[in-house]
């Protein structure tokens, strides 16, 4: 087993070198760079620069690091636009900056933000909070409701409940849940009938000066909505997985023989078939964890006015903020990684019977 893990811990290096450079070429070949858009507004053209650069086939050329001349350049200075491309690193070949970018990297050194003047580590911890709030409780309550409608739904299979329940998560599964939270909004937040729960932030502004209990009731009073919206569309895949495992091996001989022998049903239930049938739902767990934490939330954040690390990366994006998009592309294909060994680990967990190694000789 351990050799396994060394393996998969080696693996982890390479694979993340490949997705750095790929992404590296593409944001190279993306026109309106940083660059650019200083050059713009000191040109005071703003977005026609932009819209010209995106149409130019050698300002592609000069943010990737090449000797053609910026559009957006003419009528300054040559000084003065030299002076901005090694503000921003751009006075060397692409080469010799995805190279310094790894060297950095190797020790979690992502520089500082081009327009928020902060550095990057301090962005990713300073949004965290508000990623962890809303990742870990969805993924916490997911869970806690579908396993166990899951499991009755197997045991009930074709009854009313049965057919019902489905019915309903099904509707919940097709509903975007950006709809159901402009939904929320509208009913429950000050948007047309009650201004029962907060709109924006994660806390209150008094919230230093509140007692422990109000400082709980006040952070889930905020989340309150977020999650719900997050979670909506979240039950189906994972009720409708753990109805499916559990159909799978009540179905098999070892159920049948245990019940031959005479054992209650709750005991071949979860003494039996409750291991074997949700050892692939346990074991997806981080990756739904960290899928929840930096993929799924962006469109919520932006509603409820949560500054998190999935608006983080889309503003970075859409003002090519570098250092900030590698530095957290960075950070979140590592965890990643990792969590994706930890959840091979899980697998041995549940059923030791489970060996990866052997498997891959």
């Amino acid at each position: 087993m351990w050799q396994y893990i060394l393996r998969r811990i080696l693996l982890i290096f390479p694979t993340l070198l490949g997705i750095l450079l790929l992404n590296f070429i593409i944001v190279q070949a993306a026109p309106g760079g940083p660059v650019e858009q200083t050059l713009a507004k000191l040109e005071g053209l703003g977005s026609e620069v932009e819209n010209r650069v995106a149409g130019s086939g050698s300002e592609v050329q000069s943010s990737s690091g090449s000797d053609s001349n910026y559009r957006g350049a003419q009528g300054l200075d040559p000084e003065l636009v030299e002076q901005i491309k090694k503000l921003y690193g751009f006075d060397k070949p692409a080469h010799e900056r995805f190279f310094l970018m790894l060297k950095n990297y190797a020790t979690f050194d992502f520089g500082e933000s081009f327009f928020r003047d902060r550095t990057v580590v301090d962005l990713i911890i300073d949004k965290m909070p508000v990623s962890i709030s809303l990742g870990l409780w969805s993924t916490l309550i997911i869970y806690l409701i579908s396993i166990p409608l899951g499991i009755r739904k197997a045991v009930r299979d074709g009854s009313r409940f049965d057919v019902w329940t489905s019915a309903t998560i099904i509707i919940g599964f097709a509903i975007p849940g950006f709809l159901f939270a402009i939904l929320l909004i509208v009913l429950f937040a000050g948007g047309s009938y009650w201004d029962l729960f907060p709109l924006r932030g994660l806390t209150s502004s008094n919230f230093e000066e509140l007692s422990l209990f109000g400082k709980v009731t006040d952070y889930f009073w905020h989340l309150a909505l977020p999650i719900t919206a997050n979670v909506i569309g979240g039950f189906a895949t994972l009720t409708m997985l753990t109805k499916n495992s559990f159909l799978d091996e009540i179905n098999k001989q070892y159920v049948v023989t245990a019940r031959a022998k005479g054992l209650e049903e709750n005991q071949i239930l979860y003494g039996h078939v409750f291991r074997n049938a949700m050892l692939i739902v346990i074991a997806g767990m981080p990756v739904a964890l960290m899928s929840l934490f930096f993929t799924g939330s962006l469109l919520i954040e932006v509603i409820f006015s949560l500054d998190g690390l999935g608006l983080l990366g889309f503003e970075s994006t859409i003002n090519r903020d570098y250092p900030v998009m590698f530095g957290t592309l960075y950070v979140f294909t590592l965890m990643g990684l990792l969590l994706k060994l930890v959840s091979d680990l899980t697998y041995v967990w549940v059923d030791p019977r489970i060996d990866f190694e052997s498997r891959e000789n």
